[in-house]
């Protein structure tokens, strides 16, 4: 594998860190930004918008663009905003720069995507994507609690900077090893016939259960530092290993789903919803006994990842004539759960229910998931009528990574 997929594998996962690593950071950042948790909380939400603009947005403008060249203008983008936020004091000034900053980590994980596969031979592309799509996984297990102890020993803008510096170092990375200029076999995408591609309704019902299933996965997790100190008694020096446990989990559960999908993709949706939907309620129900939670955070992270490989790979099988703007709408479809689930978390929040009350809202999408996958299952058992079996569980091939 070139050193140029690893190096790309380094961006994704200093600026998936970035991403994620809010969910140890609320208390303190509330605090210092003088907002509430829920408001702070929004701050994951911004990043989220910036993602769904972003992926279609930043696929569409790039295309004709070296990669080289759009990855270092992402990057540099990138610092720029967490610079600023580091320096601000301001909550809007954050706000905005959490949504800028988002659009260009968008745009980075669609041409890395590309410029991976553009690296190696048709043999190699699952694998080249799988390593880039690595470093959010990394940044999970890693990252997100490394964030979490800068912030309780030296303070939130600590963190911003982490980011910033190891952006930096992937960024020139990238501009020493990776091509410049265009590849000479490039093919550059229609547009047109790629928007073709996307009307068909059961692409559309596939990024339903996207939103559902990952929103599920991510609005507990969102919350879950001030729900393990303020309700499950957690000592706050303990909430990266817990956050730290959540990640490990969520790497068995990619694990385990990347070897079923292919063979039992409608299965391992249903499998894998419900047991989100079940594990969420159970952390709602068990968040005073501190013992079971700790246990209940690993499970959340294996039901709220397994999922994600078909989440990924469905859609290239339902629309293989957009292999551009189908992954950029599925990157779309992530961040809408991401947005919309905080939200309505930090809505319940501030209804009075408590922190545990976030738990019931992943329990109640998780629900509405495993309904949208039954949908799903009906347009499948139709378009099989009209084709073959095995075309609609062909191996398929990673989607432009969201690290989900």
């Amino acid at each position: 594998m070139p050193i140029a997929v690893y190096i790309l594998g380094l961006g994704i996962f200093a600026q998936g860190t970035s991403e994620f690593m809010l969910s140890g950071l609320l208390p303190t950042m509330a605090d210092d930004l003088g907002v509430s948790i829920p408001d702070a909380g929004l701050l994951i939400s911004a990043f989220a918008i910036g993602m769904v603009v972003g992926a279609p947005l930043m696929s569409v403008l790039t295309l004709r663009v070296p990669r080289r060249s759009a990855l270092v203008a992402f990057q540099a983008v990138f610092i720029a905003g967490h610079v600023v936020a580091a320096l601000v004091p301001e909550y809007a000034v954050v706000f905005a720069s959490r949504i800028v900053t988002a659009v260009a980590y968008a745009g980075f994980w669609s041409v890395a995507a590309a410029a991976a596969v553009s690296l190696v031979p048709a043999t190699a592309k699952g694998r080249a994507l799988s390593v880039v799509a690595t470093g959010l996984t990394l940044a999970t297990i890693v990252g997100v609690p490394a964030g979490t102890l800068m912030s309780q020993h030296v303070g939130w803008r600590a963190a911003f900077w982490g980011v910033a510096a190891l952006t930096a170092v992937s960024l020139v990375a990238i501009r020493t090893v990776l091509p410049g200029g265009h590849a000479a076999d490039r093919e550059v995408p229609s547009v047109r016939r790629e928007l073709k591609g996307l009307a068909r309704p059961e692409l559309w019902v596939s990024f339903a259960v996207t939103v559902l299933a990952f929103g599920a996965a991510i609005v507990t997790f969102s919350y879950l530092a001030p729900l393990l100190t303020d309700v499950s008694g957690l000592p706050e020096g303990w909430v990266p290993a817990v956050l730290s446990l959540y990640g490990v989990g969520g790497l068995i559960g990619m694990t385990i789903g990347g070897r079923v999908a292919d063979r039992a993709p409608l299965r391992t949706l249903y499998l894998g919803i419900g047991a989100l939907t079940l594990a969420s309620a159970a952390v709602a129900l068990a968040a005073p006994n501190l013992t079971l939670t700790v246990v209940l955070v690993l499970v959340l992270g294996v039901a709220g990842y397994v999922t994600n490989p078909v989440l990924q790979s469905r859609v290239f099988t339902i629309a293989p004539d957009a292999p551009t703007l189908v992954p950029a709408v599925s990157t779309s479809a992530f961040n809408v759960g991401i947005t919309l689930t905080p939200m309505l978390g930090g809505m319940t929040i501030d209804a009075g229910f408590g922190y545990t009350s976030v738990a019931w809202v992943g329990a109640g999408v998780g629900a509405l998931g495993v309904a949208a996958t039954a949908w799903a299952a009906s347009l499948a058992r139709r378009a099989s009528r009209s084709v073959p079996d095995a075309v609609l569980t062909a191996v398929s091939l990673p989607s432009a990574p969201t690290g989900r």
